[in-house]
């Protein structure tokens, strides 16, 4: 059975200003899975989960590079 993919995210980088707050992450997040973000505080799991829900957009200081697609 091969695996659909839900999200295929490519090397996403997320800066606040100057600061770089996620360096070149990519994941694939399969359909009818459960996929968890586990790391110690500050490691940029709620902020790539924001990028993904495009609240970030809303931070006028945020500024986010990646290729993110979504179903295809």
């Amino acid at each position: 059975m091969t695996e659909t993919l839900k999200i295929a995210a490519r090397n996403v980088n997320v800066f606040y200003g100057e600061k770089q707050a996620i360096t070149d992450v990519s994941v694939d997040i399969a359909t009818e899975n459960v996929t968890a973000f586990i790391g110690p505080s500050g490691c940029g799991k709620s902020t790539f989960l924001r990028t993904l829900n495009r609240m970030n957009d809303t931070i006028p200081s945020c500024r986010v590079t990646a290729t993110i697609e979504l179903d295809g």
